[in-house]
């Protein structure tokens, strides 16, 4: 697969792979505090060092902020209430967020102008009310490079901005959803009305509840990514965009397993309503089919919404219909 297929600028990847060159040419010159320091938590700009990740977001406030973050189990959480802030490991993959969330919601929850995530993990993040997410998004913009968010009830979950925008670029999404809680079902990805929803050369995989993504975003695009479900529990679309979108979804490969709470379409659109026209959403160039031994028959796409999609060509494996109505 190529970028050039995918249908997203190269602009956008340069963009997006920023976020991990900036990592290397920020950390090179603090390496050595990674190694023991009892401060782990450095804010690059001013040198200083914290004990606490809050007290690390707490001094960069509503400014502009890049923590440095070493290698480490963290049994921390933060919640950045405004500015921008770039959370970055020091050795990506190394610095993991294990088992505890703020106001009942995150590892991370964000609710400042923007923030960057690169190089994290995310693990056993559970609450009360089954929503326990590695990020929790309240406003603003975010980027999410090189990541890992596993055995949590979600992964990203955030809430309404209709001016914000979501990018997840090579992250892993790994055993999580979950349909436990009486208020509905947790997903991999689940985000509310958000302007725009990016997600690029990322996987899903073992899922054990829920959707991968669930987007209520008037925009998406999804390309170039995995859904991995051969090894997933209880599991049920794929993509579900609820109330509609526009964008594309490109160059993706789908796999669904046998144990599925509801096989009936790899990726529905509104579903739950037409909130947001769906005219000319692109879904091309993507191969789905079922894991090895699963004979059934299911629809690769499913539409409520009436609206004309761009549904362009995919490769479809025996026994998916390339589209339904509903």
């Amino acid at each position: 697969m190529t970028v050039a297929r995918s249908g997203l600028p190269w602009r956008f990847f340069k963009t997006a792979g920023a976020v991990v060159a900036f990592v290397l040419a920020a950390i090179a010159p603090i390496l050595a505090f990674a190694k023991g320091d009892p401060a782990p938590f450095r804010v690059i700009e001013t040198g200083k060092s914290y004990a606490r990740l809050q007290s690390a977001v707490d001094a960069i406030g509503s400014g502009k902020g890049t923590i440095a973050i070493a290698p480490g189990l963290i049994r921390q959480c933060a919640v950045q209430a405004g500015g921008d802030i770039a959370y970055l490991a020091v050795q990506p993959g190394s610095a993991i967020f294990d088992g505890v969330a703020c106001e009942g919601k995150g590892a991370l929850v964000l609710r400042g102008r923007s923030a960057e995530v690169s190089g994290l993990v995310f693990e056993n993040i559970r609450v009360p009310d089954f929503n326990g997410a590695g990020i929790r998004l309240e406003r603003g913009d975010l980027t999410v490079a090189q990541s890992w968010f596993h055995d949590s009830q979600q992964g990203i979950l955030t809430n309404g901005d209709p001016n914000g925008t979501l990018v997840v670029d090579r992250s892993t999404f790994t055993r999580l959803g979950t349909c436990e809680g009486a208020g509905g079902c947790a997903h991999s990805i689940y985000t509310g009305e958000y302007g725009q929803v990016r997600i690029t050369r990322s996987r899903f995989e073992q899922g054990r509840g829920g959707h991968y993504v669930k987007s209520r975003a008037a925009r998406v695009d999804i390309a170039s990514s995995s859904f991995d479900d051969a090894r997933g529990k209880g599991t049920n679309y794929m993509i579900d965009l609820p109330e509609g979108a526009t964008g594309q979804i490109s160059n993706n490969w789908f796999v669904q397993g046998r144990d599925k709470d509801n096989y009936s379409a790899f990726i529905a659109v509104a579903a739950e309503g037409k909130e947001h026209p769906s005219n000319g959403l692109a879904i091309l160039h993507n191969d789905a089919r079922f894991a090895p031994g699963v004979t059934r028959t299911s629809a690769f796409v499913a539409d409520w919404s009436g609206d004309p999609l761009n549904i362009g060509d995919n490769q479809l494996g025996a026994g998916l219909k390339r589209f339904e109505r509903r």
